[in-house]
């Protein structure tokens, strides 16, 4: 039933689920929109990430959010190392297209099988101050489950688009899928400039992940459920737009939890695909793209 009470906390919950979303999307509108690189196993990452956040809380208990924090240096390595992986069997070879995409679905793969020999497909979560208690504001239910991964996500988007905008690597970054050629003249390595950029991508996972089993509980396959979502707010904001992919993501959380609110969850699997085609009907460049 339609209520003004519903209605509001169904936005207010919607901007906190797409600040979540923002996060998890972030690292790969650097990948996918800023180097052309179709990371399929982004989600898996993220997933890896939540594993970590698990793990250091039952061994030490480790706080999630600083896990994340952590471990985004351990996360900016590996993506530097995979890239150079990337790079080497495939992109110097101009073979990225397909080949390239089969394999990042090897590591998605590997990343998944690896946590279940592990972990088994049991669910797991952590245990923080912030995970059970909420806020009430008048009619407004905010809980602090969401409410914190909301402000360390525009914390991390925030930064990200201040380095990107204001440091030589990170105009650098920017310019590297646009004009090659003009890079190299100032002096700059695309290949590595591309594999920085990557590092910086999957280190976004790291907090992604932490943020993800801060709100859910999560097991080895739950990342495949977010592939659609990230490429699609990727796409909704433009490739290339940093801002707009969280903005795109704000719009994607609303709108969900809007359908969830009034029709049922059944039918919000739908809603991210459904405003992608919608707006890739009236702007193929997605709403912030150029």
């Amino acid at each position: 039933m339609f209520s003004f009470e519903l209605l509001i906390n169904a936005i207010v919950i919607g901007i906190l689920l797409g600040g979540f979303y923002a996060a998890i999307s972030l690292g790969l509108q650097v990948s996918f929109g800023l180097l052309d690189v179709v990371n399929i196993a982004h989600p898996a990452f993220i997933i890896l990430g939540s594993y970590i956040a698990y793990m250091m809380g039952k061994w030490i208990g480790l706080d999630p959010i600083l896990t994340g924090l952590l471990f985004m240096p351990v996360f900016f390595g590996l993506g530097m190392l995979v890239y150079r992986i990337y790079y080497e069997s495939f992109e110097k070879r101009g073979a990225e297209a397909l080949r390239g995409l089969a394999f990042f679905f090897g590591v998605l793969f590997i990343v998944e099988v690896a946590l279940i020999i592990v972990y088994g497909v049991d669910y797991r979560s952590v245990d923080a101050i912030y995970v059970g208690p909420k806020i009430e504001i008048g009619v407004l239910d905010l809980p602090l489950r969401m409410l914190v991964p909301f402000v360390v996500s525009m914390t991390m988007a925030i930064a990200l688009i201040l380095y990107l905008s204001k440091t030589f690597t990170g105009r650098a970054i920017k310019a590297v899928a646009q004009d090659r050629l003009a890079l190299q003249l100032m002096a700059a390595d695309p290949v590595k400039i591309k594999q920085l950029a990557f590092g910086i991508s999957l280190a976004t996972t790291a907090m992604a992940g932490a943020l993800l089993i801060i709100i859910l509980p999560v097991e080895p396959s739950v990342g495949r459920l977010y592939i659609g979502q990230v490429f699609a707010i990727v796409v909704l904001a433009g490739l290339g737009s940093i801002s707009g992919t969280v903005y795109a993501a704000i719009i994607l959380g609303v709108a969900e939890s809007f359908v969830q609110t009034f029709f049922g969850p059944s039918w919000s699997p739908a809603v991210s695909f459904g405003i992608l085609l919608l707006v890739l009907g009236v702007r193929p460049a997605g709403l912030f793209g150029r």
